[in-house]
């Protein structure tokens, strides 16, 4: 009897939390510049773009294209691609397109000092040099549209924002996994804007992400966490939230979602989720690991309930019961995130996202603890 207790008490808590979040989410009111504001309306905001890139040659023209593009004047930002000891034609491709384009795009060449955390290591030295009042970061293998910087600048403007977390989402899908990745992706990014909205920040992406260059300073940069390989987002954001916890916002809106491809391979898919589950054991608030530890039980106890089922410790009733419990306020919550990132064609695929979704948060809750994995190349933890 307990153990049916227990699973109904954490079926009951997860479907409630879920439907807090949908309700949260659809509350949330989709930014739109102010009627009037133009390309130019930043006024004498500077934006320094910092891009970390490590062996990007297949990708960097792109996003640089994309920034080529932008409505939002030349003159009111910067492009500073921080490369990390590329081993490809990343620096070669970067100077190539510095030279035949208008964009006041830098290039830092950085050695292999085998730091705890390349990453962290290029932001912090392209910050150190930027001369923009705002820092956005973003990714080598990312895709942006043209309105991307001029929303960023405007909605700063108008929330006077310490650190902005933008949305994320995966460019056309084209294979089963590809979708899959959507959906499980698209949960996370509501997430994230849920808890910023609830001033309880857990999870943003540094694919879209924005913080005063001041306040990078002021809250000590990576100081503290930059021996964890991972982080240079979320561990930061917690930093400045810590500081002005009213100052952190999440910026919904179309015109501001940052693309970048799916993973095509297990292990690249296993290396970037590990690294990211490996957080979890450094955030300084409780609020994350709570959280964390919350979904891991919540997805337990829906194998829980199969497995009981399947012995007999449960009727048919009662499992199905517990099972619906979670997928339904799933549904209704992550395709409300779906149709937001314009991606309906991925709805059909919530149900064995749904069915995978316990394994998955049950193995990587358990192998982002190991703390040791391969990224771009390199050995980390």
């Amino acid at each position: 009897m307990w153990f049916e207790n227990i699973l109904w008490l954490l079926g009951v808590s997860y479907a409630l939390f879920t439907l807090g979040l949908w309700r949260t989410w659809k509350g949330m009111r989709d930014f739109r510049p102010a009627s009037g504001e133009g390309p130019g309306i930043a006024g004498e905001l500077m934006i320094s773009v910092v891009i970390p890139v490590r062996n990007e040659a297949g990708n960097i023209t792109a996003l640089l294209e994309d920034l080529d593009r932008q409505s939002l004047h030349k003159s009111l930002f910067e492009v500073w691609v921080a490369d990390d000891n590329s081993t490809d034609e990343t620096k070669a491709i970067v100077k190539d397109f510095a030279a035949r384009s208008d964009l006041n795009l830098r290039l830092l060449e950085l050695s292999d000092d085998r730091a705890a955390s390349p990453k962290k290591r290029a932001i912090n030295a392209a910050v150190q040099r930027a001369g923009g009042l705002l820092i956005v970061t973003t990714d080598g293998d990312c895709r942006a549209g043209e309105e991307w910087l001029s929303v960023i600048a405007s909605f700063y403007r108008a929330t006077g924002a310490k650190c902005i977390s933008g949305p994320v989402t995966f460019t056309e899908e084209e294979t089963l996994t590809d979708y899959l990745q959507t959906v499980e992706f698209s949960s996370l990014v509501g997430s994230g804007a849920c808890a910023i909205a609830a001033m309880r920040p857990t999870m943003c992406n540094g694919a879209n992400f924005a913080y005063e260059r001041a306040v990078f300073f002021e809250v000590g940069g990576f100081e503290g966490v930059d021996q964890i390989a991972s982080g240079d987002d979320e561990l930061l954001m917690q930093k400045i939230a810590k500081k002005y916890p009213d100052g952190i916002y999440f910026l919904k809106s179309q015109a501001a979602v940052v693309r970048t491809a799916p993973h095509k391979t297990w292990e690249g898919f296993k290396s970037q989720r590990q690294r990211w589950a490996s957080k979890w054991k450094h955030y300084e608030s409780s609020w994350p690991k709570v959280l964390a530890v919350f979904v891991f039980l919540s997805s337990l106890s829906v194998l829980s309930a199969v497995v009981a089922y399947a012995t007999g410790a449960l009727s048919g009733y009662t499992a199905l019961a517990l099972i619906l419990l979670r997928i339904l306020p799933e549904w209704l919550f992550i395709g409300s995130v779906l149709r937001f990132l314009e991606k309906e064609q991925a709805l059909p695929y919530i149900p064995l996202v749904q069915v995978i979704y316990p394994f998955y948060v049950l193995f990587f809750g358990l192998a982002g603890q190991k703390g040791v994995y391969r990224w771009k190349g390199r050995r980390l933890r």
